[in-house]
């Protein structure tokens, strides 16, 4: 093989690996949407505070800490991680303060 086809080769397999990146639906992205938004809004709240180290604590977010779990096992991409958490984390902190929750 000649340099010149080397090089051609090369070039071939770098400007492919750029465009290998398929992006995914509309729908597919409203219903992770959807998806991790109900997650955020999943809370175990208590009646009565709990005390943990001198900390109160009103409830525990059972969906938030589930859906850090499903978007590290789904997404492959950082940029696409970093979206799903931002989400996740805004939804969260608003159900807090929200009449959202199982409370026991």
């Amino acid at each position: 093989m000649t340099r010149k086809t080397q090089r051609k080769t090369k070039n071939k397999a770098a400007t492919a690996s750029a465009k290998e990146r398929v992006f995914e639906t509309d729908s597919t992205y409203f219903l992770k949407l959807v998806v991790f938004a109900l997650l955020g809004t999943l809370w175990i709240k208590f009646q009565q505070p709990v005390s943990w180290f001198g900390l109160p604590f009103n409830g525990v977010p059972v969906g938030f800490l589930v859906g850090l779990l499903l978007v590290r096992k789904f997404e492959s991409y950082q940029t696409d991680r970093k979206i799903w958490y931002a989400i996740l984390l805004v939804v969260t902190i608003i159900c807090y303060f929200a009449p959202a929750g199982v409370v026991i």
